[in-house]
């Protein structure tokens, strides 16, 4: 790493991964656990994640000649291409129903079989996943992925205003879901 905290080469990685696989396995190897944790946020399964991380890794290598940018552009470019695979399995599966159905399940058990805080997590994990993909998306970008409004910005090819209006009416929603959940919890336990 240089004075400015950049790792040495990193444009010139991107260069080089285009011929060289051992560059490409260095870019991989770099960004691989971001986008695997940032589908684990969205997906809540860390198999299903660990998918649709390879597909996001596969297609790069399908469309990667093309790219041209930045190893910071190259993240965002991950990000989008993970942000739509997820987008396009929790359109096209069941599993966000049954997903639902099983954290509704786990929220609703009597007794203290659970931890505050493991409830207070299934409850979480089925508010956002009733959430619209793009309020998922945006969430899990800023909140888990820690990216700023602007990183976000580019990764949905928005602007850093509609992202920044998106989130506050996401958050609103989120906030208002997991009141009326935790306290349904509440109210069952009593």
């Amino acid at each position: 790493m240089n004075s400015t905290g950049k790792r040495h080469g990193d444009n010139d990685l991107i260069v080089q991964a285009q011929t060289s696989y051992n560059a490409f396995a260095l870019l991989y190897r770099r960004h691989y656990d971001a986008i695997f944790k940032y589908c684990v946020h969205r997906l809540f399964d860390r198999h299903l994640a660990e998918d649709i991380s390879s597909q996001v890794f596969l297609r790069v290598v399908e469309k990667f000649e093309s790219f041209k940018g930045n190893e910071k552009q190259f993240r965002n470019w991950l990000y989008k291409i993970a942000t739509n695979l997820v987008n396009e399995h929790l359109r096209k599966s069941a599993r966000q129903k049954a997903a639902l159905k099983i954290f509704q399940e786990q929220s609703n058990m009597k007794g203290n079989t659970f931890e505050d805080s493991a409830i207070k997590l299934a409850i979480l994990k089925q508010t956002m996943l009733t959430l619209r993909p793009r309020y998922q998306t945006v969430i899990t970008l800023r909140f888990f992925e820690n990216l700023k409004l602007t990183e976000i910005a580019e990764v949905l090819d928005s602007s850093p205003g509609t992202i920044r209006s998106q989130l506050a009416r996401a958050l609103s929603k989120l906030r208002k879901k997991l009141g009326v959940e935790y306290d349904a919890y509440q109210q069952e336990i009593k």
